[in-house]
């Protein structure tokens, strides 16, 4: 997960994207999540929470600024509420099968 610049010369705007990590900045991507808009005031950033969780869980790593971007619109926050829920269903699955 990464940004790529989208906007005109000196008013930049990025689409927060999911790639491969081979694939070019402004190259090939698999799905569009969100965008995020720094110059506007507060900065805009509008991320589907449910696609971010989803990529997250199936292993996505996020750059540096998405990872504070989703800790900023709490996304992060809501993958480890998810990832907690997986573990402790399956060790209520592994108690209940011993």
């Amino acid at each position: 997960m990464r940004l790529t610049r989208t906007g005109a010369k000196k008013r930049p705007s990025y689409r927060v994207i999911v790639t491969e990590s081979e694939f070019p900045r402004e190259g090939r991507h698999v799905e569009i999540i969100g965008h995020y808009d720094p110059m506007t005031s507060p900065a805009t950033v509008k991320i589907d929470t449910d696609a971010a969780v989803r990529w997250l869980r199936n292993g996505a790593q996020p750059s540096d600024r998405v990872r504070i971007l989703l800790r900023h619109a709490g996304i992060l926050k809501a993958w480890e509420e998810a990832r907690l829920a997986d573990k402790r269903a399956a060790k209520a699955a592994a108690s209940q099968s011993s």
